[in-house]
This record gives C-alpha cells, structure tokens and sequence, in this order.
C-alpha cells in the first residue's frame, strides 16, 4: 500500500447489487471491450480485446491483507473498477489467493464480451458469484447502446455467455441495463426474455440511470415502466433498489485518500460516501472540503442529487 493509500482496493462502496462491496480494481481506467452511453465513469479512453497483466497480484494481495487487519467489513469482494475486469490475464489467480487469506465470497462484475475465451471462462468459474451483462436483444441495439470493439458481435456475446452458463456451477446474477427510447420495446422485451429463458440465470437484475453517465442524452426509465419490464420477463427479475445508508458501520481509518480512491471508480454522493466508509456526515463533507480545495475532485447534479467525482 503507498503511503497515499490503496492503489488497488476502493470502498467498501454501498453497491445496489451486492450490498458492501470491497472493489478491487485489476486494469487502468477506461480499458474496456465497450463503450457503453450509458457507462458511469465516461468514455472508453482505449478500447481493446487483448489480456494482459496489467497489476501484480502480490501486490493486490498485499492491500487485502492489510484491509483484513484493519477490520474491514464488506459483504462481497468485488473485482470490478475502471474497465472490464476480465481483460487481466491473471484474473484466475487473483480469485484464487483471495480466498487464501479471507471466506468473505468473491463476486466479479462483467460485460460478458470476453467469454468466449475457455481462458476467461476458466478464471471466472473461481468466483463465488459472477454479474454479467446482457442489455440488448440484437446486434443494431448492442452497437447503440453498447459501442462495442470493431470484432465483437451480438452473436459472439451470447455465444460465450451459453457456454459459461454449461461450465459454471455457481450464481450468475445477470443485469439489464434499460434506458428510455433505447431498449423498452415490446418487440426489444421479447427477445431480451428470450434470451434470459436460454440463459437461465439465478438472478435477472433490473437497472436504470441513477448516476451521471458518459452521454448527457440519455434518459432513465421511470419506476411504473420498470415494473412492467420485470413483469414481462419473469419471477426471477427483480428491480434494483436504491441503497439506505447504513450509518453502523464501523469507521476503519479513513483519509482523504481513501474518499478520492471510491470518487476515481464512480460517482458518488454524500450518502454513498458515509455508508461504504463508515463516516458521520460531518466527517465526509470535512474530506470532500479537503479534496476540493485541491481540485481533485468535483460535483456533478444528477435528478437532484449531489455527485462528487474525482477530476
């Protein structure tokens, strides 16, 4: 760990899916397969399909440990952060010397773009849960909403998430991303359900806009659309809620750092900051003070609601 704070870890931040979640981020920021409109952290700065090791795994293993002996509380290790995770060729056994030193389970966020790889599929079938995504029910949908690389396609996406669904034993969690005038026709429901009967994942995760996004243009879908969306796809779909603060968890040391650690991976307002961190409201607003006046970071409204990020 640098003398500024952690490099790889953030949070716990207050995840809508997972609870606390301990992000642990394994590749530079904005190096993804996509380009998403609807992405929190901005545009894709470099947009690529080739796995490397970007981080050394001692080192990330290193902050977990001394993040465990502080005390830290988190309901789920989340490899995730400022791309997509599974471009880290060690990513398999990062998973495997996390379990060493912790039983807190491992879950792993992912655009599903990668599956294809038995490579990727092997690494991820190591994760206790993994939350893939699947926001469109044909290529002309994925292309708007997805901007995927140049050799990526619909058909391989899928192709890849059937043969991870045969190999993996665990929960796949999946999410829907819907956006207004993108993806909420009837015809579009029809084969996002269709799709999700073949899948058969554990869980059928519905998510909206909540947060600012890399295009201003974009529009959430309202809470009464939302509904009718999850009843046409199921019993196992489930709108994602947003989260209460959780004003009990214990404060484990945090700095300034810590605070701009979160804001580098995603927005977040006063109430995200205070519940992953564990900081009374007095405490939060006296760090992100601190890291105005540095210009580190800087605020952003979003349907009322204050959103600090990190500049």
């Amino acid at each position: 760990m640098s003398k500024k704070g952690y490099t790889y870890l953030f949070g716990p931040v207050p995840s809508r899916r997972l609870g606390r979640s301990l992000g642990v981020d394994i590749v530079p920021m904005k190096t993804c397969t996509l380009d998403c409109v609807y992405c929190q952290l901005g545009k894709t700065s470099e947009k690529r399909l080739d796995r490397k090791n970007y981080v050394p795994v001692d080192a990330v293993i290193a902050e977990l440990k001394t993040a465990i002996a502080a005390g830290i509380e988190a309901d789920y290790i989340t490899i995730s952060g400022s791309g997509e995770p599974t471009l880290n060729s060690q990513l398999g056994r990062l998973i495997e010397e996390i379990k060493k030193i912790t039983s807190i389970p491992v879950a792993i966020l992912t655009n599903s773009t990668l599956f294809t790889e038995p490579a990727v599929r092997a690494d991820c079938r190591r994760a206790d849960v993994v939350l893939p995504s699947l926001d469109a029910g044909d290529e002309e949908t994925f292309q708007k909403i997805n901007r995927p690389h140049k050799d990526l396609s619909f058909d391989k996406l899928l192709e890849g998430l059937m043969a991870f669904r045969k190999e993996y034993a665990g929960q796949i969690w999946l999410e829907v991303f819907f956006i207004e005038d993108f993806n909420i026709g009837i015809e579009q429901i029809r084969k996002i359900k269709t799709l999700i009967d073949k899948l058969r994942p554990d869980k059928v995760q519905l998510n909206t806009i909540a947060r600012p996004t890399a295009e201003q243009f974009i529009r959430p879908v309202s809470q009464e659309k939302m509904q009718w969306i999850a009843e046409q796809l199921g019993p196992n779909a489930e709108i994602i809620s947003a989260i209460e603060p959780d004003r009990h968890i214990r404060n484990i040391g945090t700095k300034p750092e810590t605070v701009l650690a979160m804001l580098k991976r995603r927005p977040c307002s006063l109430d995200d900051i205070c519940s992953g961190l564990g900081l009374a409201p007095n405490e939060a607003v006296k760090y992100i003070g601190h890291l105005q006046e540095q210009g580190l970071i800087e605020t952003e409204q979003h349907q009322q609601t204050t959103f600090f990020k990190a500049t």
